[in-house]
């Protein structure tokens, strides 16, 4: 589960923007099943009930159903001549000898078999038979991006779980020694397990990828869905990301004594309609983070010190104030995962395509693109 610390400590000074001598977040053992953010008086621990469904350990039941671009290789029985392999069109729809075009878009090959069959009879005098075999899979995709061996974009034509996706990647580059790297050229750094994650729908799924693959607990192997997002950071890559309510959401460089100012200024300050008191800092794995509540408005008036940050934390600046603190973490959470899928797709796609602009992203994901917002001109 998640387990996210609220803290709102008193602070001393005024730091300027990327000051050494910003206080750390401070935590308190007081508990509260709800903490509330009004007026950021309340100090205490909230966990998050949010375990591992465990329907996301079943298998799928449900059969594999065609969509545009699956290949298929068809022929009526009886007349070799007429085999032909053909690709489910972006309509969804087929055309194969004689017909028009038969919609077979979410149909089983049981099903698309016998339409094509019942369509025949319009045009033959004899009840037709069709041998229909699927050679290919376009339709249904996971992505399994970041540090593994090779990222990409995989067919999914049976149930797959997790482990099994990444295996499929060739497991994470924490399994070769940086000899090994060196020489098959592979320039990636190791995986960081504990910001990995699974993307659904534009929402977290909360799977410890250290327990997973270190520990060898399956009981976080789920079940993965067509169009989900498996991502691997860099272990040692020192970013901090600043998000939500800023001129340009963007990781930012970590720089030794950077405050959260300094980030914020690193993203070109924040948006006119951003509400400062209630700025967040999160820290820690995604599956036990900490998250501690800043009050920016302070900071920047000199009315409290600014908070010292640490590689890989998460800045978030919302549009308006949240009640509840364990709806404020999601929201935060699934603002990060989905803006790191974002970046590693578009980072997949452009370098194996070879040249920039053009990002795709599945339907399915729930991942919306939102275009960065040019910096403001020097004055």
């Amino acid at each position: 589960m998640f387990r996210v610390v609220f803290a709102a400590s008193p602070l001393l000074a005024f730091i300027l923007l990327t000051g050494c001598s910003g206080g750390r977040p401070q935590f308190s053992n007081h508990n509260f099943d709800e903490p509330a953010l009004a007026g950021v008086s309340q100090t205490g621990t909230v966990t998050l009930t949010n375990e591992l469904d465990s329907r996301l350990l079943e298998a799928p039941t449900r059969m594999f159903t065609l969509g545009p671009g699956d290949r298929l290789e068809l022929e009526l029985i009886g007349e070799p001549a007429s085999r032909t392999t053909t690709v489910v069109a972006p309509d969804g729809k087929l055309y194969f000898n004689l017909l028009p075009g038969v919609d077979v878009w979410g149909l089983t090959l049981t099903d698309a078999k016998a339409r094509l069959e019942n369509t025949f009879t319009n045009y033959l005098r004899e009840q037709p038979r069709i041998a229909m075999t699927l050679r290919g899979v376009e339709s249904k995709r996971v992505w399994v991006l970041g540090s593994v061996q090779a990222p990409g974009v995989y067919a999914m034509a049976t149930p797959m779980t997790l482990l099994e996706s990444i295996s499929m990647a060739g497991g994470t580059l924490s399994m070769t020694s940086f000899r090994d790297q060196a020489a098959t050229g592979i320039g990636e750094e190791l995986a960081d397990l504990k910001r990995s994650f699974v993307l659904r729908q534009g929402k977290l799924l909360p799977v410890d990828f250290n327990r997973l693959l270190y520990e060898g607990d399956f009981s976080q192997n789920i079940y993965l869905d067509p169009d989900d997002f498996v991502y691997l950071p860099a272990a040692t890559a020192r970013e901090v990301y600043v998000l939500g309510a800023v001129t340009q959401p963007r990781p930012v460089p970590y720089m030794e004594g950077m405050t959260v100012a300094g980030a914020v200024a690193s993203a070109y300050g924040t948006l006119r309609d951003a509400y400062l008191p209630h700025v967040a800092v999160v820290r820690g794995s995604l599956s036990k983070p900490q998250l501690t509540i800043v009050n920016y408005r302070k900071v920047i008036r000199g009315e409290e010190s600014d908070v010292l940050l640490q590689p890989h934390d998460i800045v978030y600046v919302p549009f308006s104030p949240y009640r509840y603190l364990r709806r404020y973490a999601e929201v935060i959470l699934n603002t990060f995962v989905s803006a790191s899928a974002i970046n590693a797709g578009s980072y997949a796609v452009t370098k194996q395509q070879g040249f920039g602009g053009g990002v795709f992203i599945p339907v399915g994901s729930g991942v919306q693109i939102i275009p960065p917002v040019a910096p403001p001109p020097p004055r």
